[in-house]
């Protein structure tokens, strides 16, 4: 059982060092072809990887704690990978605030992207691990998950991320004062030393806080798959390869935020969804095809909304497709 833990982990492993060594192993602009080219691979790993996901239990291959048929498997996990993506969008929206703010060159914004999702991978395994044991030991816990859910979409539905500013966060503020850091990129250095002074380049900080903010995303998407499942395999290989396929995302759909304006009331319908299910678990039981069924439509309600639905303050789009 543990082997089938041990090779997902090194093929994840392996991506990531063709992806850096390899792939971007020079620095260079991500543009809109590259990214959606790379956001197809992705999304086609994921969803190839249901294949395995129903080898696996249908064999008996890997653990099963909640004894789940090789079909519903898969079902969870195809349902448990698209509320990851969808929560991940939003994630997108907050990175590019925070690449405008600290100056990020895009000729850099990758490799800040790598080791942020890289640093990601450690913290969503912890907070998996720790969330089942949660469910598993204190039942009741689900209802706080759901409730903080519905809490979650609630301030979605209110807020403005244009109004975040990291450099006025506590966080940045806090660094300030106890170490040095300087107001200008040296190349895609993270530290730089000036007149024996070792300082954070906006590349370290900008790290730093995205690291910081997808903690905070994680608390709304792993109770949101907590509610599909607590199968610990698809809840980590939903995860990780949703996060994987997050930075292409951001490159390829970064450039077209105002394109995709209604896409957080998409958000917010699947968090009510996903929040009174994890509520109501005990008392109603809904089939995986209609939690499926209901991410679906709310994704696509939100695309096509925004497309269809022109925004008066709109700028143009630059294409660099080419």
């Amino acid at each position: 059982m543990l082997t089938v833990w041990i090779i997902f982990i090194v093929f994840i492993l392996i991506c990531l060092a063709l992806d850096l060594g390899v792939f971007n192993k020079k620095a260079h602009i991500i543009k809109t072809k590259e990214a959606s080219i790379f956001t197809a691979i992705w999304v086609s790993f994921a969803l190839a990887f249901s294949g395995v996901i129903w080898w696996l239990f249908s064999q008996g291959i890997v653990e099963n704690p909640t004894n789940l048929t090789a079909d519903n498997a898969v079902l969870k996990y195809i349902t448990g990978y698209l509320i990851e993506l969808s929560l991940s969008i939003d994630n997108v929206f907050v990175i590019a605030v925070i690449f405008s703010s600290f100056n990020i060159p895009q000729l850099y914004q990758h490799k800040v992207l790598f080791w942020g999702i890289l640093g990601a991978i450690v913290f969503r395994a912890l907070m998996i691990f720790f969330g089942i044991a949660l469910i598993t030991k204190f039942d009741w816990i689900i209802y706080v998950f759901g409730a903080f859910l519905l809490y979650t979409a609630f301030k979605m539905l209110k807020s403005d991320d244009s109004h975040f500013n990291p450099k006025q966060s506590w966080i940045f503020k806090t660094i300030k004062k106890v170490y040095p850091i300087t107001t200008a990129t040296d190349g895609d250095k993270f530290f730089i030393r000036r007149m024996g002074i070792k300082a954070a380049t906006p590349l370290f900080m900008a790290l730093l806080v995205i690291e910081l903010t997808d903690i905070l995303f994680a608390l709304d998407s792993i109770p949101a798959i907590l509610a599909i499942t607590e199968d610990p395999f698809i809840v980590f290989s939903s995860n990780i390869f949703a996060i994987l396929g997050l930075r292409s995302m951001y490159f390829l759909i970064s450039r077209m935020l105002e394109k995709f304006r209604y896409i957080n009331y998409s958000l917010v319908v699947i968090l009510t969804f996903v929040g009174l299910k994890m509520i109501f678990v005990h008392h109603i039981e809904i089939p995986e095809w209609l939690s499926l069924a209901v991410i679906v439509v709310a994704l696509a309600g939100g695309i096509l909304a925004s497309v269809l639905i022109k925004n008066p303050q709109a700028s143009d789009v630059i294409d660099d497709s080419n």
